[in-house]
């Protein structure tokens, strides 16, 4: 009856395994784009850093245990913003010789990009709810796999920069009007 009309297409490149070794910038939302996370503050020599509120804290120190639950996964360029975030995780996977354009397969998701991302959203959120905060991440998440070393260069840049692009961001909520 509802064949395919409620389906959501994904946003996934179809013919890529994303548990492949590669470098994967993820960008993650709260729900509705409440500023969960703290608030950016600007220091006296004219930076903009996030001062977190107790979520954000959990957020950062989830964010930084990836590598315990997923040994395969180093860390890389990390920003916490007020309702999301921006990283970069590298997947390398000792011995994996796979090439990365081959389709997905279908079966148990473990050890790619959307166990990794799963993990740390639900970690997020049991320590928040053991903590008797209130929190929600947005259902989905956005990712891109960084081809080459431009890419890398100029990813980093706008994840570093994002907290003195704040005041002009449309997802400051302060900007819904302007």
């Amino acid at each position: 009856r509802y064949r395919g009309s409620y389906r959501i297409d994904s946003a996934r490149l179809t013919e890529y395994d994303y548990g492949s070794n590669g470098m994967y910038f993820i960008t993650i939302c709260t729900y509705k784009r409440v500023c969960y996370f703290g608030d950016i503050i600007w220091t006296e020599d004219g930076t903009a850093q996030l001062h977190p509120s107790e979520v954000g804290q959990l957020a950062i120190d989830c964010w930084q245990a990836i590598p315990t639950f997923f040994p395969f996964v180093e860390l890389d360029t990390f920003q916490l913003m007020p309702n999301h975030l921006h990283g970069i995780l590298w997947i390398c996977k000792p011995g994996a010789e796979q090439p990365a354009w081959q389709p997905n397969q279908f079966g148990p998701q473990r050890q790619n990009l959307a166990s990794i991302i799963r993990g740390y959203k639900s970690g997020v959120t049991v320590k928040a709810r053991s903590e008797q905060i209130n929190f929600q991440w947005q259902p989905r998440y956005y990712d891109r796999v960084i081809r080459n070393q431009y890419e890398l260069h100029r990813i980093r840049t706008y994840i570093e920069n994002n907290p003195f692009n704040w005041l002009s961001d449309q997802n400051n909520p302060e900007n819904l009007y302007m």
